[in-house]
């Protein structure tokens, strides 16, 4: 009889299966199946909210926005972190409905915060490279952004470089298509990607986010500190307004304070709140 060998442990000249090998493939296909159920069981009750995380002027430490963050709150398990659910909804369909109740609920915030005189605060949320791909979810969410009547000058959607870079020519026209309604753009994770200074040119950004992986080196890190100097001074000399993510000490603040960088976020400066919170410390610093 033949004996299937993909079913055995060759390396060690041994016919016995491996087992613990196929229970472990079988137990993750089975525990990605229970996220997939429980995310879409989590849209249809609502338990997503979400946070905000205020980005400081560097030179006045005034809040100039914030950036939408979904959380996702469940009952039976308490907060489950994004890099647990984001990865399994992306290898479904359920990433558009994730991202359309982000859109929604992050648009309904800026409503509100208009109604209590904080429009001049600018709000950033996350616009996926699917998103941008997908005629259809795409086309919903230019609806969303229709039925909302605030001021979209205020408003911001970060992209990162690798959703723009499969596709160029249909990245360009999908947000010019937005950029109609006076909502502006940010390449998130700047300086990760493969994007070239030629897309960067062509593409309707007005933002450059410095990834938290060179921000993290500064200043003992002189690779990172050389190439997030380069990147300030590029983003000065094309007119790009340039914010830093991930702040964590005073070190990294002294350095881009000194190198003219206008934005920053990070634990640094303040956590991601609840939304009552972001309001409560906005209006402290206004007084």
């Amino acid at each position: 009889m033949k004996v299937n060998q993909k079913y055995y442990d060759s390396s060690k000249g041994s016919s016995v299966p491996r087992i613990s090998s196929i229970k472990n493939q079988i137990k993750q296909g089975l525990e990605h199946n229970k996220m997939i159920n429980k995310i879409q069981m989590g849209i249809v009750r609502d338990e997503f909210t979400l946070y905000f995380q205020p980005e400081y002027n560097l030179n006045t430490n005034e809040i100039i926005g914030v950036e939408a963050l979904v959380r996702w709150i469940s009952p039976g398990d308490g907060i489950i972190t994004p890099d647990t659910f984001i990865p399994v909804a992306e290898t479904t369909e359920l990433i558009y409905e994730l991202e359309r109740v982000v859109i929604r609920k992050a648009l309904d915030q800026k409503r509100k915060w208009e109604r209590e005189g904080l429009g001049h605060i600018e709000l950033s949320i996350n616009l996926s490279g699917k998103s941008i791909e997908s005629d259809n979810d795409f086309k919903i969410i230019e609806e969303i952004v229709s039925s909302y009547q605030i001021n979209y000058n205020t408003v911001i959607f970060e992209i990162t470089e690798s959703t723009v870079i499969t596709n160029i020519n249909l990245a360009m026209e999908r947000l010019s298509r937005l950029k109609k309604y006076g909502i502006r753009f940010a390449l998130d994770d700047f300086g990760t990607g493969y994007s070239s200074l030629v897309h960067l040119i062509k593409l309707p950004i007005d933002i450059i986010k410095i990834d938290r992986s060179f921000i993290k080196s500064i200043p003992e890190g002189v690779e990172e500190t050389s190439i997030t100097k380069s990147i300030l001074s590029m983003a000065h000399d094309l007119n790009y307004k340039v914010v830093a993510e991930g702040i964590e000490t005073k070190e990294q603040l002294e350095y881009l304070q000194k190198n003219s960088c206008e934005g920053g976020q990070g634990f640094l400066l303040c956590v991601p709140l609840p939304p009552e919170q972001v309001s409560k410390i906005i209006r402290d610093k206004e007084i």
